[in-house]
């Protein structure tokens, strides 16, 4: 089969050679389409392919319409926003994402913003702690249950909300369950949001649930900018000087929320949750893996478009 690795963003080098090792041995040609300047460009890649394993890259209806062999599609790590699942199933086509493979890296990332914007992004100003505050986790899959792990071996209380989990399964993973979205708001000195992007959750969280947090809380968001209503963030932080945000997916109002709010906003230039060599390493063997097994045996475990 025909395998083409199409990554606007490069995976690391040792992760193509893995990719092209795993892929290469079960007999499979492997392409690699790497840095490329247009989404046209990607259109016109695909002719041949037979399998696809991206990153950010977007597999709109055009690429898979473009690509009449295509099979599967792998994104190498948790998100798949950027896939057009209705035009892949249409045409048949599996879409897979490697979820775990990216969690630490995005839990690590999610903590290590906390402590940055408590301490007023490390500028000479007094600053606090997070030992002994709340920390609420939204959505308590494999990035969730990380970051509640670091936050207690920080001496943080967690709490946690998943609608697909039990309370007795969120006890397990050492968090204190609550029941509604407005009550981990409301308890919450840090909230982490990891829920997907998906029509039920764009803009979920705005105003109302933002100014629902205690005196001095913060908003960490290493899931997707979609979920946030972005006038309802810039409302509450107008309402509420004591409230902060801080996002590694940077809103499209950041501009003025930066010139209106100073230290108490930040966001990372680009995405960086994934950003480790080991996160990068580990999505794209798994990527390759996936793809190997689906033709082997036609194992769809990680399906996303059932």
């Amino acid at each position: 089969m025909k395998v083409l690795v199409a990554t606007q963003k490069p995976f690391a080098a040792v992760a193509v050679k893995g990719i092209k090792d795993i892929l290469e041995a079960a007999g499979h040609e492997v392409t690699v389409f790497e840095k490329y300047a247009e989404q046209s460009d990607l259109v016109a890649a695909v002719a041949d392919a037979e399998a696809m394993i991206i990153r950010s890259d977007k597999v709109t209806a055009e690429v898979i319409a473009a690509a009449p062999k295509l099979k599967i599609v792998v994104r190498a790590g948790a998100g798949y926003d950027n896939v057009d699942l209705a035009a892949a199933s249409a045409r048949g086509v599996v879409v897979m994402n490697t979820p775990g493979q990216n969690s630490n890296a995005v839990a690590e990332l999610a903590i290590a913003m906390m402590i940055f914007m408590a301490r007023t992004q490390f500028t000479p100003a007094t600053g606090s702690e997070v030992q002994g505050k709340r920390l609420g986790v939204q959505a308590y899959g494999n990035v969730g249950r990380l970051v509640g792990a670091k936050a207690r071996a920080l001496g943080m209380e967690v709490s946690a909300l998943d609608p697909f989990l039990s309370d007795e399964q969120i006890i397990a993973g050492g968090a204190d369950p609550v029941h509604s979205v407005e009550e981990l708001y409301a308890c919450s000195d840090y909230l982490s949001i990891h829920i997907p992007a998906l029509p039920a959750t764009i803009k979920s969280i705005g105003y109302d649930l933002i100014t629902r947090m205690p005196k001095g809380a913060t908003l960490v968001n290493t899931a997707r900018k979609e979920v946030i209503d972005e006038d309802g963030l810039m409302r509450a932080l107008e309402e509420r000087p004591d409230l902060k945000y801080v996002t590694d997916v940077m809103p499209d109002n950041y501009a003025a929320l930066q010139e209106k709010f100073g230290l108490r906003v930040f966001a990372t230039p680009k995405k960086m949750g994934a950003q480790t060599s080991e996160a990068n390493v580990n999505a794209g063997l798994a990527a390759a893996r996936q793809i190997v097994d689906y033709f082997a045996t036609g194992n769809v475990r990680f399906q996303v478009n059932k």
